[in-house]
């Protein structure tokens, strides 16, 4: 071209590494983070998921070890996932005053108390059957399953959870745990509602880490249907109104277009969780030396805060914070 005024010149921005940051619009922060944990019932275990690779389920008396690193990496949140011994119809351990994620919320607090405590609140990890809820004539019973998801609640906030998560996707579950922390004196504690779930091949892996696989049928009469999309706002709405304080979507990366329409529809925090699928396909990716792990995963979580996440649940947590400690 002979008149070079005739287009931008975009290059400028882009000049050296010390220019791109200068003008980068989305960053990551350890402050973005929420790692989640797997405590198992018994003593000095530390497992590695088999299919995610850096992933341990832990016993209560190893996990001050794992507290110790994720605090000294400035990682500021947890989630608690229990895996207990024994497993009954009604989920019995998922709110019993000692279950086993009760006793790690309160190991947490008893030695790290600037840690934040995100207690998953759902049947599944506890049942016989490993569904979500109670089962009636082969089929999860919604209403039924709702008292047992408050109790479980409770006794997460009584234990000294910061923040509590129900994932069950049964229908009414944030207005009747609204409810049930108010009565017992919690209106303080948020709801971080699973407000977005949908039934996923990406959850695979972490079936294997808490031992929650159905043990017939599957999960599609409660989780959404990948297919969807005003579905989504459908169920954000819902529990927007029925008392959520932050509203996650899952999966994460195959979903971003569900993340934006999320966050442009509220004002709430919205909380991605990348899951145990993606962290999986990237980990066996990079040990067969296919990626550049690092960059691939800065690239995704990248794009999850670009979406619209203003926090992100993932197992790279600890993995990003020493790539971002490092600079």
């Amino acid at each position: 071209m002979s008149n070079t005024s005739e287009f931008k010149r975009h290059r400028r921005l882009r000049s050296s590494a010390s220019m791109r940051s200068l003008v980068r619009e989305t960053k990551l922060s350890t402050d973005d983070f929420i790692y989640p944990l797997f405590i198992l019932e018994g003593t000095n275990i530390k497992n590695e998921v088999p299919s995610m690779p850096g992933v341990f389920q832990v016993t209560l008396d190893r996990l001050e070890e794992e507290l110790t690193e994720i605090y000294d990496l400035g990682i500021k949140a947890i989630m608690l996932f229990g895996v207990p011994n024994e497993k009954d119809e009604e989920g019995t351990g998922a709110f019993i005053a000692d279950g086993i994620v009760q006793q790690a919320t309160r190991k947490v607090k008893e030695a790290y108390p600037e840690i934040l405590v995100v207690a998953d609140t759902c049947l599944c990890e506890y049942t016989s059957h490993g569904h979500c809820g109670l089962i009636h004539n082969h089929d999860v019973d919604n209403d039924a399953s709702l008292p047992l998801l408050a109790k479980t609640a409770v006794s997460q906030a009584e234990a000294g959870a910061d923040i509590i998560a129900p994932s069950n996707m049964m229908d009414g579950f944030v207005a009747v745990i609204r409810k049930a922390l108010d009565e017992a004196g919690y209106t303080n504690i948020p709801i971080m509602s699973y407000a977005v779930k949908y039934s996923s091949a990406f959850y695979g892996p972490f079936r294997d880490a808490a031992d929650s696989t159905p043990q017939f049928g599957d999960r599609k009469t409660y989780q959404m249907d990948p297919a969807n999309r005003q579905e989504a706002l459908r169920e954000a709405e819902s529990d927007i109104a029925e008392g959520a304080d932050f509203l996650i979507v899952k999966p994460a990366l195959s979903y971003l277009d569900i993340v934006r329409d999320v966050k442009n529809y509220t004002n709430l925090p919205v909380v991605a969780y990348n899951v145990s699928g993606e962290y999986s396909m990237v980990k066996a990716a990079a040990l067969n030396g296919w990626i550049n792990e690092k960059e691939l995963v800065m690239e995704k979580l990248t794009s999850m805060k670009r979406a619209g996440a203003d926090l992100i649940i993932t197992y790279f947590a600890k993995d990003v914070a020493k790539w971002l400690n490092e600079k």
